[in-house]
């Protein structure tokens, strides 16, 4: 039994209307998790960082946990275990926004104390000695730095971000390939639909890497 592929499937009506707005909640998701997920995950850094024990502890037991747990899990845990603690039920997108911030604050957490501890001791110790308190001299010194030796890296954790997008399906959240499934079961046509949802990811996935690349060889002709 040979298999029959309906090309006819792949219109622009596909697009409008089933895939343009799962396409939007995912970037959406991504840009919003990147943006969450940096900011939280540099505070966990700096927690880290602090030889303060009573920050530096419940940082580490939250980067560490988090990266031990699967995200559908984290996923699935706070879209059914939140409505029952605060007695009200949380919408699938609002679900998916704060469980991807809360998790890829622990990814983005590493990467950016790796960039932080990258920073030669020397610089630091140049600001301590212009009277630069700690805050002033992480945020006017440090940072700024770390943040450029850690773009492409940080740009390369945004697009397997973009990829996770695609497990916010198992609380209903529509996605870009919850659009495609829509598709396809609307046309009774799942294997293109599939297909074409793996063709888009790759195309997008494919095409932000090679940008990153691109932009970590102009990085470091800088340097």
């Amino acid at each position: 039994m040979g298999l029959h592929l309906d090309f006819g499937f792949y219109n622009w009506d596909l697009v409008s209307n089933f895939v343009l707005k799962g396409l939007y909640f995912s970037l959406m998701l991504t840009v919003v998790a990147t943006i969450g997920g940096i900011l939280f995950g540099t505070l966990l850094a700096l927690m880290r960082l602090s030889g303060r024990k009573w920050l530096e502890v419940p940082a580490t037991i939250y980067v560490n946990g988090m990266r031990s747990i699967p995200l559908v899990m984290v996923i699935l845990w706070f879209f059914l275990l939140m409505p029952a603690l605060i007695g009200k039920p949380i919408g699938a997108e609002l679900s998916a926004y704060i469980t991807f911030i809360a998790f890829e604050a622990a990814y983005f957490s590493e990467i950016m104390r790796a960039g932080i501890q990258s920073i030669a001791r020397g610089q630091v110790n140049a600001g301590q000695a212009l009277g630069m308190t700690y805050g002033q001299n992480m945020r006017l010194v440090v940072l700024p730095q770390a943040f450029r030796n850690m773009l492409p890296v940080l740009l390369t954790q945004t697009i397997i971000l973009f990829q996770d997008t695609s497990l916010v399906y198992a609380i209903g959240a529509y996605d870009m390939l919850k659009g495609f499934e829509v598709a396809g079961k609307n046309y009774g046509r799942p294997i293109e639909a599939y297909l074409a949802a793996a063709v888009a990811y790759f195309v997008l996935c494919f095409a932000l890497s090679w940008l990153v690349k691109r932009l970590h060889k102009k990085i470091a002709i800088i340097r």
